[in-house]
């Protein structure tokens, strides 16, 4: 029986669902400034449910997204916000390690406004070095092509952290990345930048059997997080969507959810956990069918 690291689940969706507001473009970070104790409760019950690893709430804060609001002044208040989050739930536990999200500049799931490496990756490398004296390592979250994960990888190992990457693939070929570019084109910056896990995440749970079987060839520590969106839809791919644009898939019960990741583990995966629209309920259904078929969650 395997060792596996059980991340959290989605943090957004999950604040803006307990949130009652309406969704904005600012999404997760509007959340955090409207409802700030929100987001230590989600912490908390994820690592109730059985997660040993609290993903902060710094997805989305970067400058592109900030400014377009006039709230760029509050971009290292609302990182030490999300940091002290994680920290006070981790502390509460009694254990467990934490995950420093960084998303993607400018858009999540786009590929044409990819910012080009050299100005893509000293962006990164501010929120890397904000992130890293209070985290175990970095996360890097839903990148789409291979010029976006070379910025992304580039600028996060300036800050001496160690760094997981993660992609998001096409949902009906699990073996491109949503650029359409082959997973197999990650070698090269595998073996440059030398991430210590590779994952795929939000994507749906049916693409990542395939992912899985091209990640797990870079004889690193690798895994999956899916979401449980039917698909990405035109309307989010437009300039400043709102979570209203996905439609929230219903079959996809905990029951379901953790039937998929005991499969990804079958496959030699050792990292599962979930991302949009995966809640606390499947990441505790989850543990439970990892601890029954003798598996040992750290």
């Amino acid at each position: 029986m395997a060792r596996i690291t059980l991340l959290d689940g989605g943090m957004g969706q999950e604040l803006v669902a307990r949130s009652g507001d309406a969704p904005t473009p600012l999404w997760a970070t509007r959340v955090m400034l409207d409802h700030p104790g929100l987001v230590r409760a989600v912490h908390d019950d994820y690592f109730a449910a059985g997660a040993t690893i609290a993903t902060t709430n710094t997805y989305a804060i970067h400058h592109d997204r900030l400014a377009r609001f006039d709230l760029d002044d509050q971009f290292a208040a609302l990182h030490r916000a999300a940091l002290t989050a994680a920290r006070e739930a981790r502390a509460a536990r009694g254990g467990g390690r934490i995950a420093g999200s960084i998303g993607p500049l400018v858009a999540t799931y786009r590929d044409d406004v990819v910012l080009p490496v050299a100005q893509a990756a000293p962006l990164v490398a501010e929120v890397a070095q904000l992130l890293a004296p209070e985290v175990d390592f970095i996360l890097l979250e839903t990148l789409v092509s291979l010029e976006q994960i070379e910025g992304a990888l580039k600028g996060a190992t300036t800050a001496g952290k160690p760094v997981w990457l993660s992609v998001s693939v096409h949902d009906r070929k699990g073996g491109v990345l949503r650029s359409g570019e082959a997973l197999a084109g990650l070698a090269p910056l595998v073996e440059r930048y030398r991430p210590q896990a590779v994952l795929a995440n939000c994507s749906v749970p049916e693409a990542m059997a395939d992912a899985l079987a091209e990640l797990g060839r870079f004889g690193l520590p690798f895994g999956a997080y899916a979401n449980g969106f039917t698909h990405i839809s035109d309307g989010f791919l437009e300039d400043a969507p709102t979570v209203d644009h996905l439609t929230h898939r219903h079959d996809l019960t905990p029951e379901k959810y953790a039937a998929f990741a005991l499969d990804w583990v079958a496959q030699g995966a050792t990292i599962v956990g979930g991302c949009c629209d995966v809640g606390p309920a499947h990441i505790a259904h989850l543990a439970a069918r990892l601890r029954a078929e003798g598996h040992e969650i750290v």
